[in-house]
């Protein structure tokens, strides 16, 4: 019986780790069960990941320029890195019990450090601590805490320690190249942080995923479905700060309907069908194929659709200052290159994510929206040329009628899916494969 066998989701332990003979409660941890739910204490840390996501629109808005944007998304990355691994962590042991509780609470802690020390992640202000190495060091902190928790847990478990060991190194180098753009300005910082991102990421792909663990599909799915959730909501606030102060108007009620729409349109694109065939594929995949699944489809490619929604945002928010700031804006005023970038730009990225994530799974494409991605990167030159309320109609326009197209054209394959649990692998063969 190889390593993956012995600890499948089929065969969970109630308690794991050598403490196991050792009983004593400030050490017990408790193996999450394939049956297993996100837990309020998951929910609770999501909330200082929203306040980050909102301090990163805030950081990329202040002079909102193509460099600012650049930087505002490696934050977002090597936060979304962190928030990945408390991801697999929850999976692999309860958040609200035992040591779990406590790692998560230390977690929050770090992370909201990390979040508060953001708009001082490249350049530090004047007094106070140096904000680049508060960054870095927040960030060792949360990653540490994260394999400390994960190495005990996987006290009886040789093959997930052999990948922690294998994992170690990117986390590490992470952190160094992070403490040494910390001295560093400009153009040389940015590529260093690029470089910190590159060590994380290809280094957890180079390590493989042998030895990863997913207990509960069900949850792993859930927990990523909650984020986006979660994001979608920062993009809600957004519209809610672009007009903080100013007088209800028509063209404030307009923007924000508009806007509303878009989120919801980036809901249905994910919820409706592609969330629900996607996690019966995890539950079916079995071993390393199940953990590089999870780790392709989710740690990976929620990656570009959240940064998708965290760009909508950025447009949003520069839209609805438009049409509120009547003092400083007429409503011909049309948006920058930049945030109309941001808007179109930020739904492209969120449906291309979309295409790879259904190929991943499934290895089928979905045309119409690659086709919709495609076109809306066209209009982004378009936005730049007609009123900001004009811009966010038609992005609202382009969504709502792609939603619209998929639900009529496919309405007899989306039943199936939503209401026929073993009807995923003959949906998506045959004529069908392009829905």
């Amino acid at each position: 019986m190889n390593d993956a066998q012995r600890y499948s989701p089929e065969r969970p332990q109630r308690v794991i780790l050598g403490a196991m003979s050792t009983p004593r409660p400030h050490i017990r941890m408790e193996a999450v069960t394939e049956t297993a739910r996100v837990t309020p204490l998951e929910l609770f840390f999501d909330l200082v990941f929203v306040f980050a996501l909102t301090q990163i629109t805030a950081f990329m808005a202040v002079e909102l320029t193509a460099a600012s944007v650049l930087r505002g998304l490696l934050v977002f990355a090597m936060l979304w890195w962190c928030w990945v691994g408390y991801a697999w962590l929850g999976n692999i042991v309860r958040a609200d019990e035992g040591v779990g509780r406590v790692a998560m609470f230390g977690a929050m802690a770090a992370m909201f450090v990390l979040a508060l020390s953001i708009p001082e992640a490249f350049t530090d202000l004047d007094g106070g601590l140096s904000g680049p190495v508060v960054f870095a060091l927040g960030y060792l902190a949360v990653r540490v805490l994260h394999l400390t928790i994960l190495w005990l847990a996987a006290a009886d478990d040789p093959g997930l320690r052999r990948q922690l060991l294998r994992f170690a190194p990117s986390v590490a180098g992470g952190t160094v190249l992070l403490l040494v753009a910390s001295q560093l300005e400009g153009s040389a910082q940015t590529l260093v942080w690029a470089a910190a991102l590159l060590a994380d990421y290809v280094g957890t792909m180079l390590a493989g995923a042998s030895g990863w663990r997913v207990r509960s599909a069900k949850h792993f799915a859930e927990r990523h479905g909650l984020i986006l959730i979660v994001a979608l909501g920062e993009s809600v606030v957004a519209i809610g700060v672009g007009v903080s102060a100013r007088p209800i108007s028509w063209p404030i009620v307009v923007a924000a309907t508009l806007g509303l729409a878009v989120a919801a349109a980036i809901w249905w694109a994910y919820f409706d069908v592609v969330a629900l065939v996607a996690e019966r594929m995890l539950s079916r995949a079995e071993g390393e194929q199940q953990a590089r699944l999870a780790r392709d489809s989710y740690s990976y490619l929620h990656l570009p659709m959240i940064a998708g929604v965290v760009l909508l945002a950025l447009g949003l928010k520069k839209v609805l200052e438009y049409v509120g700031d009547t003092a400083g804006h007429e409503l011909t005023d049309a948006l920058g290159p930049v945030p109309a970038s941001a808007l179109f730009g930020g739904v492209a990225l969120y449906l291309l994510a979309l295409v790879a994530f259904r190929y991943r799974n499934v290895r089928s494409l979905n045309v119409q929206r690659a086709a919709v991605a495609a076109v809306l990167l066209a209009l982004m030159p378009v936005g730049t040329r007609i009123p900001a309320l004009a811009a966010l109609g038609l992005l609202a326009t382009v969504t709502t009628a792609l939603i619209a197209f998929e639900a009529v054209h496919f309405a007899a394959v989306r039943e199936r899916v939503r209401h026929e649990g073993d009807a995923v692998v003959s949906v998506f063969t045959g004529s069908s494969r392009t829905e």
